[in-house]
């Protein structure tokens, strides 16, 4: 048995990897595949190698989930501070206020799930929220996407054609219809419950700073 052949069998027996072994020795690690893949390691060392490398992997994984974590936080940093810097050229701008206030008043406030989503009932405030969208976000038309809710005795295409021509979103970015199931199926609402929303965490970052500070602009309407 050559010399490093016995001091690779002795290092694997300790747990070192292939590749420490290969540089250890300089020895090309399909030599080393070669020498030690028929041996009968016993079930001690086996669960010793699987161990060191889980605990490496969970190591290796740990790091990638920090820097990831580190990455994604400076991103979403920029982006409040790049609505900082807009928000006083488009304060003034009506659009822009009656964009954030629909949201302030109707939009999802779980900033976790990315989701810039409203839902209302009342078709000018559907309509106004997607000019927001599409004006002041620069969001493009085709990643708006729109869905409702509806009693059991409303029609589904009516409704859908409705809220398409109101809101300019065309009937193939309309994502599956719900339906309220409860004791009273009845017509309460002409055209159910329209919901508009654009998966952006991004903007959604933006939307949040910019009515912070909408609110310390205006004071007195604090309550």
């Amino acid at each position: 048995m050559r010399n490093d052949k016995h001091i690779a069998i002795k290092l694997r027996k300790q747990g070192k990897s292939y590749s420490k072994i290969s540089k250890e020795l300089n020895v090309p690690k399909s030599t080393l595949s070669a020498w030690l893949s028929d041996i009968n390691w016993s079930r001690f060392i086996k669960i010793g190698l699987t161990r060191r490398a889980n605990y490496i992997a969970r190591k290796r994984l740990r790091s990638y989930n920090k820097k990831q974590k580190i990455f994604w936080e400076a991103w979403r940093a920029q982006a409040r501070q790049q609505a900082r810097s807009s928000f006083p050229k488009l304060k003034s701008n009506p659009l822009f206020i009656s964009g954030i206030m629909i949201y302030w008043g109707e939009g999802d406030s779980k900033i976790e799930n990315s989701n810039v989503r409203i839902s209302n009932t009342n078709p000018d405030m559907i309509r106004v929220f997607n000019l927001f969208l599409r004006i002041i976000c620069k969001v493009p038309k085709e990643k708006i996407k729109m869905a409702m809710i509806l009693y059991p005795d409303l029609n589904e295409i009516k409704c859908k054609n409705f809220w398409s021509k109101t809101s300019g979103v065309p009937k193939g970015q309309f994502i599956k219809t719900q339906f309220i199931r409860g004791k009273h199926p009845t017509k309460r609402l002409t055209h159910g419950i329209a919901l508009v929303y654009y998966p952006s965490r991004e903007l959604k970052e933006k939307i949040f700073v910019w009515i912070e500070l909408f609110h310390k602009q205006f004071p007195l309407m604090r309550v």
